[in-house]
């Protein structure tokens, strides 16, 4: 819902380190397989407990998904490059509440399963919708930019993203943050479901 808004704001900054790296010897791949790899490393933070570490890996994950972007604009999108990055972005999201589940198996682990459980449908709808828009050429003005039709939702990037800070800032609160966000994915999924349907419903041609 928000990702529209966020991405307007951090576009100017983005692209100016756009520049400076079109300038270096990295790929935009390259950019992607280090932000992931930074991001596994929240999931031993969160293990140990260590929310505000587990924060950082999460925030500098989340600076090397809009770098390597940023970075495949100016030199060119290409497909392995945008599936390269939307298969590690949701490993990496579902690995956000695994980790508090180890943090704490008795106060997180139900609500850490539905959260991970709703990230399936979310994730199952969005890249099924994409697939279909792929085959029948249906443009997204919103994200013209984007390798991949990106579908919107009540529960988008920036809104997951703002519930992971929230997780790491209010950690004894994660099992109820869960339950809602989780909810909240589930209207997403539904409403993705929904939509995607209606507008593939009609044959081509």
């Amino acid at each position: 819902m928000l990702d529209r808004y966020a991405i307007k704001l951090i576009k100017a900054p983005v692209n100016g380190i756009g520049l400076l790296l079109d300038k270096t010897p990295f790929t935009a791949n390259q950019i992607t397989v280090t932000g992931f790899g930074i991001g596994l490393l929240t999931l031993p933070a969160l293990i140990c407990q260590q929310y505000w570490l587990a924060l950082c890996f999460i925030i500098l994950n989340r600076i090397f998904d809009g770098l390597d972007g940023a970075l495949a604009r100016r030199r060119g999108i290409t497909d392995c490059g945008g599936f390269l990055d939307i298969a590690l972005d949701f490993l990496f999201y579902s690995l956000v509440p695994f980790g508090f589940i180890l943090a704490d198996p008795t106060q997180n682990a139900v609500a850490g399963a539905f959260l991970i459980f709703a990230f399936v449908g979310t994730g199952s709808s969005f890249l099924a919708f994409a697939i279909m828009a792929g085959k029948r050429n249906i443009d997204n003005p919103v994200y013209q930019h984007k390798s991949l039709f990106y579908l919107g939702g009540l529960t988008e990037g920036t809104e997951t993203i703002a519930c992971f800070v929230l997780f790491c800032l209010l950690p004894e609160h994660f099992a109820l943050i869960a339950w809602i966000f989780g909810t909240l994915c589930w209207v997403t999924t539904a409403t993705r479901i929904w939509a995607g349907y209606q507008t593939l419903k009609t044959p081509v041609g």
